[in-house]
């Protein structure tokens, strides 16, 4: 699991570890217990461009769907099988196992740190 204070987060309940020029993203511990119980997760492909702010995948859960959107702008260099195969992982595992994707970006955009996303959250 990561270190949560290391983690860059978004105002869409997004993480972003940052490692060098390649960003692993997944969904937070708050957007997973909301979502309910993760069903089925749909990634965007490797090779896939984002642009930040746009949607780019979808989480199902057994009360709603959500949308994941993308947190920079990039190229999708890994989408986490393990996720698309369990989506229960999100859920059992969100700053670790349960990641979403590697995009390598070229430049961050403006994101929360914990304290920051902790006040928005209330949590």
């Amino acid at each position: 699991m990561a270190d949560l204070n290391e983690l860059k987060y978004t105002a869409e309940h997004e993480w972003i570890l940052v490692d060098g020029d390649v960003a692993t993203v997944g969904i937070t511990a708050y957007a997973a217990e909301k979502l309910g119980d993760i069903v089925f997760v749909e990634l965007p492909k490797v090779g896939s461009t984002l642009v930040e702010g746009t949607v780019v995948g979808e989480i199902e859960s057994t009360k709603s769907v959500g949308e994941l959107f993308a947190p920079v702008n990039g190229t999708v260099v890994e989408a986490n099988a393990a996720v698309s195969d369990s989506p229960e992982l999100v859920n059992s595992d969100p700053f670790g196992e349960g990641w979403l994707v590697k995009v390598r970006f070229t430049e961050l955009p403006e994101m929360l740190d914990l304290a920051a996303y902790t006040a928005l959250t209330g949590e």
